[in-house]
């Protein structure tokens, strides 16, 4: 696909990428509301893991109203800043969620800033490669940050946590730590496609940035919509 047939399709209101900005903002604001207004309902302990979860997706819907705009005007390179701008506040708060409902359990602020500090790190180099570092080089580093952070949800400290914590927060954890492993999948999917100098014209076959935009604009939705639902209702079965 052509620069110019990219930009076409990007200025066209009816175009996937338009249509799913709006679909993706509206999504989180809505549940953005529904999480802050819901906050009374729980006990105090509890009342922040939902208020962040509604901070993540409302930061979201924000930078989805930007995007959007930026969409329409045919600007490709400043969807690609507003995006990691928005990855690096809501994706450090995925992490604190971690943190938050494994306190029950003893979980120490160490944990917490060991996981903010490993994504900020995935989101720092990651931007490096697709604003026009070696691609190769930063997507590597971004890549072992993102497995790092897998591994400490799945087998390392945050793991064992949440065994000790058993029963829903168990649960609750092993559901957060499928959401890592499989829908943040896409965004080194997403990378890989779509910047030059990693694999070639891997690009091409996954359909370039436009096609990478609505798959980015989905699974966004559904990650941080789908982090907070879980969240909710870890705390609506503890409060209850």
């Amino acid at each position: 696909m052509t620069n110019s047939t990219l930009l076409i399709l990007l200025g066209d209101v009816n175009s996937p990428v338009n249509f799913t900005f709006f679909i993706g903002c509206m999504a989180m604001m809505a549940a953005s509301a529904f999480f802050f207004l819901s906050l009374n309902q729980f006990d105090k302990k509890w009342r922040t893991s939902v208020l962040v979860s509604g901070l993540i997706t409302f930061i979201a819907a924000v930078h989805y109203m930007y995007m959007r705009d930026a969409a329409m005007a045919g600007d490709v390179m400043n969807i690609t800043a507003f995006r990691y701008v928005d990855w690096i506040l809501t994706v450090p708060l995925m992490c604190v969620e971690f943190y938050l409902i494994l306190k029950v359990a003893g979980a120490k602020k160490s944990l917490m800033w060991r996981l903010i500090f490993l994504s900020v790190i995935m989101l720092v180099t990651g931007y490096m490669g697709e604003s026009g570092g070696d691609a190769v080089v930063w997507g590597t580093i971004s890549g072992l940050a993102y497995f790092v952070i897998v591994y400490e949800i799945w087998l390392g400290g945050a793991a064992k946590l949440a065994k000790e914590a058993g029963g829903d927060v168990l649960h609750a954890h092993k559901i957060l730590c499928w959401f890592v492993l499989v829908g943040w999948a896409i965004y080194p999917i997403g990378y890989m496609a779509g910047t030059a100098g990693w694999y070639g014209d891997a690009g091409l076959f996954f359909g370039m940035e436009l096609d990478m935009q609505v798959l980015y604009n989905i699974a966004d939705a559904i990650n941080k919509i789908g982090f907070g639902l879980v969240i909710y209702s870890l705390a609506v079965k503890k409060t209850a």
